[in-house]
């Protein structure tokens, strides 16, 4: 089963591959779909949509799982990514690809043991499942952490699905090739 995780957004969606077989999984790829900042808002949906539906089209998902919104102050941002994931699950319905939605906390809790780990507890918690391999491949500084978050929340959903929980030994890869 290959499973798209998507963390939703704007100006930046992260995206991640986990290929789960039986009881084993790994990272396949990751990236980000990027809009510009000064565009308007119209543009960047388009974009999104453009690339989502390529990314789909290309890879055939059996699966989406997406983070779901969470902001407690602003909601301008909020309509802006809930815009932009709206599009996300226009291109899965399009697609015919089931989505299902985690919320932050229980991912960060299934996948760092902590529901209010922050961006860095997650990345470590992800390199010690997948190994150092999962680091951004970019020299430039960039929004890896969102693409760190979308294999998060494929994994997320691996968890919620099959007999592997958190009481497995990540220190030692177990499960996991």
């Amino acid at each position: 089963m290959l499973i798209l995780g998507i963390d939703p957004g704007t100006a930046t969606t992260g995206y991640g591959f986990i290929e789960f077989k039986g009881n084993s999984y790994k990272a396949m790829s990751w990236g980000l779909i990027e809009t510009d900042k000064e565009s308007i808002p119209g543009k960047r949906l388009v974009k999104i949509y453009e690339e989502m539906s390529a990314i789909l089209k290309e890879s055939k998902p059996d699966v989406i799982a997406i983070e779901k919104l969470f902001f407690a102050t602003n909601a301008k941002t909020a309509m802006r990514v809930g815009q932009a994931q709206g599009v996300m699950f226009y291109c899965a319905a399009r697609a015919n690809i089931d989505v299902f939605e985690y919320a932050p906390g229980t991912i960060k809790k299934m996948i760092a043991g902590n529901g209010r780990a922050d961006k860095k507890e997650m990345q470590q918690s992800l390199r010690k499942i997948f190994g150092n391999k999962v680091r951004s491949k970019a020299k430039q500084r960039t929004h890896f952490d969102n693409a760190a978050d979308a294999l998060a929340v494929a994994l997320c959903h691996i968890y919620k699905i099959s007999d592997i929980n958190m009481k497995k030994d990540t220190s030692k890869g177990v499960n996991m090739k």
